[in-house]
C-alpha cells in the first residue's frame, strides 16, 4: 500500500500539491452549479452511531441491495428501544408476571430448605461474577434480615466449553409445584410456515426468562442460597417448573394476530418473521418490533439475522425451497455413545426423534429401542436393539 500526502494551500491562489513535488501546483475547479446546504443530504449521526455500535453485532443478509439495507437499518433504528442498549440492558415485561402455586401447606418440609452446595474455586469465582451481574440487572436482590425465609434453593455452576451458567437446583420445589400444561408448539410443524418465504429474519429475546417479573407472593418460593447468603429472585430464574409453558403462553398472548396470520413463529424465546416480498417483510418487522416495545421486551441484536433467504433456526436449515437439517446437530446424533441404561435410551430417542420426519420408516427402525421405555422391561442390548441404534 502506498500512502501519498496531499497539501492544501488555502491562500490567495488556492492550490494543492501531491507528495514531495511542491513545484507542481494543482488548481481547484469551480462547481458547474451552485451547491447550497439544501442540496446536500443530511447525515443522521445517531443512525450512523447505532449502525456502528449496535447493529453491527447482528447479521444482515449479503443478498440485500443498498436500498434494502438502508431501509432495514432505518427501520431498526426507529425501533431501537426494542433492543438491548447500554442504557437498558434487560427488559421487564408488563402484565405477564410469573406466579408459583404449590400443592402443600405450611410448615414446609425440610427438603425445601436446601443448604448451599460446596463449590470448587473456579466455580466460586464464576458465581461471584454472575451474582454481581444479576444484582446489577435487577434479576435478584439480597433477602432482607426480617424476611421469614422458609424455602431456599442451592445453585450449581454448569460449565460448557469454558463458558458457565448459574442454575438453581429447583428439583425439590418442582415436586411441590402445580404443573402448567400449556402446550409447546411442535418445531417441525411451525417451521413449515417458512415455505415460499423469500425473506426470513430470526431474533432472540435477551436472556429470555430473566425479562419476566415475579409476583410478590412467588418471591418466597424462588429464593436461592449461595455461600450462606440468600437472594430473592425478582425475575424468573432458569430451571423452574412451568417456565417454558409460561413464556410460550405469554408470547402467544402478545402476538395473537401475527401468529394466526402465519408469518410469525415463536418457540419459547426464539422468533422467526418470514415474508414473500421485501415490502411485506418491512411491514411485518415494524408490526413485530412495535409490539415488542409496547410490552418492554428486549431483543438481543447479537443473535439477530435479518433478510436471509436461507438460515439456521431451531436446529434446522430453513429456506423458501425446503426444510433441512442442521448438519452440526446430525453429528451430535452420530457421536452419541452406546446407551447403557433406560435413561440413556430415552435421551437418545428424544434427540433422534427431533428429526423423525427426515428419516424414512423411523418408527419401524426405532421400535426395538422404544421397548426399553416400558418400566417392566429389563435393559438388555440384543441384535435388534443394536440395529435400531
Amino acid at each position: 500500500m502506498v500512502v501519498t500526502a496531499i497539501d492544501l494551500h488555502n491562500n490567495k491562489d488556492r492550490y494543492f500539491t501531491i507528495g514531495d513535488n511542491k513545484h507542481q501546483k494543482f488548481a481547484f475547479l469551480p462547481f458547474k452549479r451552485q451547491i447550497t446546504v439544501s442540496n446536500v443530504a443530511p447525515v443522521n449521526l445517531e443512525l450512523e452511531r447505532f449502525k456502528s455500535e449496535q447493529l453491527n453485532e447482528s447479521e444482515i443478509s449479503l443478498h440485500l441491495n443498498n436500498n434494502q439495507e438502508n431501509e432495514l437499518s432505518a427501520l431498526l433504528y426507529d425501533h431501537r428501544e426494542a433492543f438491548e442498549s447500554d442504557k437498558e440492558l434487560l427488559g421487564a415485561l408488563i402484565g405477564h408476571e410469573v406466579d408459583i402455586i404449590v400443592n402443600i401447606e405450611r410448615p414446609y418440609p425440610p427438603l425445601l430448605r436446601g443448604p448451599a452446595y460446596p463449590q470448587s474455586s473456579r466455580s466460586r469465582e464464576a458465581l461471584e461474577i454472575h451474582i454481581k451481574e444479576l444484582l446489577h440487572l435487577g434479576v435478584i436482590r439480597k433477602a432482607g434480615h426480617n424476611d421469614d425465609i422458609e424455602i431456599t434453593t442451592p445453585v450449581r455452576v454448569a460449565w460448557h466449553n469454558g463458558n458457565y451458567r448459574m442454575v438453581g437446583d429447583f428439583r425439590a420445589l418442582s415436586t411441590c409445584t402445580v404443573p402448567d400444561r400449556y402446550p409447546i408448539p411442535k418445531i417441525q410443524i411451525s417451521l413449515t410456515q417458512t415455505s415460499h418465504a423469500v425473506y426470513i429474519s430470526t431474533m432472540d429475546a435477551l436472556k429470555g426468562f430473566h425479562q419476566n417479573l415475579v409476583t410478590q407472593r412467588a418471591i418466597k418460593y424462588l429464593r436461592i442460597i449461595v455461600d450462606c447468603v440468600v437472594y430473592d429472585h425478582l425475575k424468573m430464574p432458569f430451571g423452574i417448573k412451568n417456565a417454558l409453558s409460561h413464556f410460550q403462553r405469554m408470547m402467544n398472548e402478545i402476538f395473537p394476530e401475527e401468529l394466526s396470520e402465519g408469518w410469525l413463529i415463536t418457540y419459547i424465546d426464539d422468533i422467526i418473521v418470514c415474508s414473500k416480498t421485501w415490502e411485506e417483510h418491512m411491514y411485518r418487522l415494524t408490526r413485530f418490533l412495535t409490539k415488542i416495545q409496547s410490552v418492554n421486551m428486549k431483543i438481543s441484536l447479537k443473535k439477530c439475522h435479518f433478510g436471509f433467504k436461507e438460515l439456521k433456526a431451531l436446529g434446522h436449515v430453513v429456506s423458501y425451497l425446503s426444510l433441512g437439517i442442521d448438519k452440526n446437530n446430525v453429528v451430535a446424533v452420530f457421536l452419541k455413545p452406546m446407551p447403557q441404561n433406560k435413561k440413556e435410551i430415552q435421551s437418545f430417542l428424544g434427540l433422534a426423534g427431533y428429526y423423525r420426519q427426515h428419516i424414512k420408516d423411523f418408527s419401524s427402525i426405532e421400535r426395538p429401542l422404544y421397548k426399553f421405555c416400558d418400566k417392566d422391561t429389563v435393559f438388555e442390548m440384543t441384535v435388534d436393539q443394536l440395529k435400531g441404534f
